[in-house]
């Protein structure tokens, strides 16, 4: 492929960024250290001073999700913003779950979306509160016609130095964000979902191994797991599949925005893993959209996907 061609494919996707085609993917991404940066909750990646890599070039859409709707909560930033993108690319309309102080980053995100062609919907709120998680999905189905993939993935954390640290209000507030949404919002959702519909919840790899400092964190993500296998059971006789993606550590918000982790620390952000370095949220969003396609992942159901930078875990 000559220079210009290379420059015409990535411009494929506006504003993308730019990778370099003579390495894996794997070899490509941004390493330790990071930028020792702190941000205020709930953390806008427009201000991260390394923005987060989510357009994936080398990704190569196929029509997996053509005509489909899916709903992604935290949609506006990391993960989230990644899996809607690519699902966009895919042919699905998407709508996206946020908080209204993070409008700045659902902005770009809709204009991503529809630059590919697809309808976005903007859906501004706080998952903490019953009544908007149904909001979320009547609204989808309102707008978008139907609902064939949701995608529970925001989420709240906060590290302590010990369990006294833990107060009940970040206890509640870390359970309810990041397990009750995802109960309220699969239970609201069931109903308009058909077979070949997907439920795809983000748990992490703290929810397998804990995490000292992420006590309140691991245990919900612990329930996560454990809700999406039960859950799993209970549909499948509607032709529902329901899986989640564990991730361990990924370059997003989340983490500079995290009270109790250090700028020294942000820098040094997934170095532990033996790839020595955090995920890319370009990295992790395919498992999404393999979860989410019926053709490809018909006969999973239950599962919980480690994308772990080559940690391995039991079970």
């Amino acid at each position: 492929m000559s220079t210009e061609q290379r420059a015409k494919t990535s411009e494929r996707h506006p504003g993308q960024q730019m990778d370099d085609r003579g390495k894996p993917q794997i070899m490509n991404e941004p390493k330790n250290p990071y930028p020792s940066q702190k941000l205020e909750k709930p953390g806008i990646e427009a201000e991260m001073d390394l923005k987060p890599r989510w357009r994936a070039p080398r990704y190569k859409a196929a029509g997996k999700l053509e005509g489909k709707v899916a709903l992604v909560t935290g949609g506006d930033s990391g993960i989230g913003r990644a899996v809607a993108f690519l699902y966009a690319r895919e042919g699905a309309n998407v709508a996206i779950v946020y908080l209204p102080a993070e409008q700045r980053d659902a902005d770009e995100v809709k204009q991503a979306i529809e630059e590919t062609g697809r309808r976005c919907v903007q859906i501004p709120g706080d998952l903490t509160d019953t009544a908007f998680c149904r909001e979320c999905i009547e609204r989808t189905v309102r707008e978008l016609g139907k609902l064939d993939i949701l995608v529970s993935n925001a989420a709240h954390q906060d590290r302590k130095e010990s369990l006294d640290k833990v107060s009940d209000d970040e206890f509640d507030r870390t359970f309810k964000t990041n397990v009750y949404a995802y109960f309220h919002l699969a239970r609201a959702a069931i109903p308009h979902m058909k077979p070949g519909s997907a439920i795809i919840a983000t748990s992490s790899q703290a929810g397998m191994t804990g995490s000292a400092q992420l006590l309140d964190y691991s245990s919900t993500k612990g329930a996560i797991d454990s809700f999406t296998k039960a859950l799993a059971q209970s549909v499948i006789e509607k032709g529902i599949r329901v899986n989640n993606v564990a991730p361990g550590p990924v370059w997003t918000p989340l983490n500079p925005a995290d009270k109790g982790l250090p700028p020294d620390k942000v820098a040094k952000f997934g170095e532990n893993t033996p790839l020595g370095r955090a995920g890319q949220p370009e990295e992790i969003a395919p498992a999404y959209v393999f979860l989410a396609s019926d053709a490809d992942s018909s006969f999973i159901s239950g599962i919980v996907l480690e994308q772990t930078g080559g940690k391995t875990m039991a079970g």
